[in-house]
């Protein structure tokens, strides 16, 4: 078992899992906390372009946790977004931006949900309650991840403490957020290399309702024509992934960053 604190997002890691993991683990060794992030999936092409521009590798990748592991959990808490053994892990703290549902623990924890756009728009909160000083790298991290999640404030989830937290580190990284987020956006739309399977996991969570068990699934892109071009084998591969996982419901999502418009593909059992 691993003596330091693990912390990571949830499986099928999006930008915003990395880039607050990371910064997450920036804020706690400013502590000297011993921790470590690590990530429950591969690095998708717009994080890939984050951790480049920064010269930085990606985290260590787990795949389970042992008995008794202590963790820090960031962009979730839902047990069936989280890694392999959660449910006997030690969670320390939870820092995340949505819904809280089939999570419980044996012991007391730090616990910090906000109804904003982005886990990093919390973080660049806790820097400043803290009197944290935020280095660049760790400001272009938490702009990258608030770009990624409210695609570039365009999203109806994003707020006005996303927009002002995303202005405050643009000053700290000396960028500038459309140029640079237009890129970062752009480079996480390329989707040709992608096999049906893994575009339909790229971004894809695992839900549930009552005895009802869904996945909702998003890809972004410039051209909604172009991935719609290959609906026939999409509709196939999510009817596959419907039955070997026992799905009820399957969303996937297909969003043009450019216009704000996205087109739907949802299949049931």
């Amino acid at each position: 078992m691993e003596n330091k604190v693990l912390i990571f997002g949830h499986k099928n890691p999006d930008t915003d899992s990395i880039c607050s993991s990371l910064v997450m683990e920036k804020f706690n060794k400013n502590l000297g906390l011993d921790v470590e992030a690590v990530r429950l999936g591969n690095v998708n092409k717009e994080t890939e372009y984050v951790l480049n521009y920064l010269g930085i590798l990606p985290p260590r990748l787990i795949e389970k946790l042992e008995e008794g592991q202590k963790v820090i959990l960031v962009d979730h808490n839902e047990f069936n977004q989280s890694a392999e053994g959660i449910e006997n892990a030690i969670i320390e703290t939870v820092i995340d931006h949505h819904r809280i549902a089939n999570f419980q623990t044996k012991d007391p924890l730090y616990y910090r949900a906000e109804p904003v756009g982005c886990t990093s728009t919390i973080l660049y909160k806790k820097f400043k309650e803290e009197n944290m000083q935020i280095e660049k790298k760790e400001a272009i991290l938490m702009l990258s991840a608030i770009i990624s999640d409210t695609l570039l404030f365009k999203s109806p989830t994003c707020t006005g403490e996303d927009k002002k937290a995303c202005e405050e580190l643009s000053k700290i990284a000396n960028i500038d957020v459309n140029k640079y987020g237009l890129e970062m956006l752009k480079a996480g739309t390329d989707l040709n290399d992608f096999t049906p399977e893994q575009l339909i996991n790229l971004d894809a969570k695992s839900l549930s309702k009552g005895n009802t068990k869904y996945v909702i699934a998003q890809v972004n892109t410039v051209s909604i024509e172009d991935v719609l071009k290959r609906e026939d084998e999409l509709k196939e591969t999510i009817k596959k992934e419907i039955d070997e996982k026992g799905l009820d419901l399957f969303v996937f999502t297909i969003t043009d960053i450019l216009n704000s418009n996205s087109e739907i593909i949802a299949l049931r059992k």
